[in-house]
């Protein structure tokens, strides 16, 4: 089972700067426009560490991580960035509106042991190569974890959720309001039983990771070649923000997929596995599927009307039980692997964003999903299964600047 514990986190001094203008969204959602924008609002602004700009005259001594490694120092040297003497949990907020009315997603940023996946850490995503080799050459030039990990774990008792339901009514140390309008807010917990309180919460309970899979197996490897050489410091320890699924604060969110298909019989193909409802063009094709389980939408390139497709049980029995009657397994495993033999894929959330893609682009059809469930990432996870990639987008994103962690000296 998964260990966690406070640590001395490096923050923002609150009393120099202002969150809104120097936190920033995960590094791999973040648009060149959004890396500009970001460096224009301060020079402070965590994108320089955590996503920095490449330049044409970069090379092994000057280049992004470089830079990202010169200023994590320059910003603690002057005071910027502080790094309190005591041991801390952070508790951390985030109150927005995913279309539902207002929710607040609520939970604290620990250390969390680093275990092999599938020993009390879990995944549920497939990962991709790149974003580690990026990943890993930021952690091995900063010494740090510049950005966390969100990971889910399950306590009925909430007694943790308890203990930061009490600390959020005091005043936050520092607060943001990010670009979709979802309010970020930071407190500080160094009061010894608050700590042990969250801590006896945890203990032995399993950790289910949201998003940032890539930073976990990137922490993993980084660890091993540490190893190697004599690891120094806590590179055996990871930073992530812990929510409590009991709280149901927690939305996830579809992504879309929008495909390329050059022969005319889908329709033919899908109706082999599935029920097919043609829908008029004014008809919302998203409420159209709205809590129905293992059923997808169609809209095809020069079509106007779009379709509902409910299916019906077979194509996939040679899988896992577990990973059977989930939408996203059905649409990639059953439709795009095996009857439309599709492998470029462009994921998009807007629904609206998608169609206009696949009309003005060289696109065929966008399939819709519903969002993936919460029980079910964390069913799948913990039997060592894996979602393939963007099967799941969980809103709102932690940001990305609230918290630190330093190799060196945060424990």
């Amino acid at each position: 089972m998964a260990e966690v514990v406070p640590f001395r986190g490096i923050v923002y001094n609150a009393a120099e700067v202002s969150g809104g203008e120097v936190v920033a969204p995960p590094y791999d959602i973040i648009t060149p426009d959004m890396r500009a924008a970001l460096y224009r609002k301060s020079p402070y602004n965590i994108v320089r560490i955590d996503s920095g700009e490449e330049y044409g005259g970069d090379h092994d001594g000057e280049n992004k991580y470089v830079r990202a490694a010169r200023f994590l120092e320059e910003w603690q040297s002057t005071g910027i960035l502080v790094q309190p003497d005591r041991r801390s949990f952070y508790a951390y907020a985030m109150d927005y509106d995913a279309g539902e009315g207002r929710e607040r997603l609520s939970g604290f940023f620990g250390l969390v042991k680093l275990e092999e996946l599938g020993k009390g850490v879990y995944p549920h995503e497939e990962t991709h190569a790149k974003p580690k080799v990026d990943r890993l050459k930021l952690m091995t030039a900063c010494e740090a974890n510049t950005s966390p990990i969100f990971s889910l774990y399950d306590s009925p008792a909430k007694k943790a959720s308890g203990v930061l339901d009490k600390v959020m009514e005091g005043n936050p140390y520092i607060e943001a309001e990010d670009a979709g309008g979802v309010i970020h807010r930071l407190w500080v917990i160094e009061e010894e039983g608050e700590i042990d309180a969250i801590g006896n919460d945890l203990e032995g309970k399993d950790i289910i990771i949201a998003d940032g899979h890539h930073r976990y197996e990137t922490a993993l490897e980084f660890r091993r070649l540490r190893e190697e050489s004599r690891c120094q410091g806590t590179c055996d320890y990871v930073l992530m923000f812990l929510a409590n699924i009991a709280d149901r604060g927690i939305t996830i969110l579809p992504t879309h997929r929008i495909i390329k298909y050059g022969q005319k019989n889908m329709l033919e193909m899908l109706s082999r596995h599935f029920s097919i409802e043609t829908l008029p063009p004014d008809r919302d094709i998203i409420r159209a599927m709205r809590g129905k389980t293992q059923t997808l939408s169609l809209s095809l390139k020069g079509e106007e009307q779009r379709y509902l497709l409910r299916y019906t049980g077979a194509g996939v029995e040679d899988l896992d039980p577990s990973l059977q009657g989930l939408d996203v397994i059905i649409l990639h495993e059953l439709v795009l692997k095996r009857l439309l033999k599709v492998s470029d894929i462009v994921y998009e959330m807007d629904a609206a964003r998608a169609e206009e893609q696949m009309r003005e682009g060289d696109y065929d059809a966008v399939f819709f999903l519903n969002p993936t469930r919460v029980e079910d990432v964390e069913r799948v996870a913990l039997l060592s299964r894996r979602l393939p990639p963007k099967s799941t987008y969980f809103y709102p994103k932690v940001m990305t600047g609230f918290v630190i962690n330093s190799f060196k000296n945060s424990l």
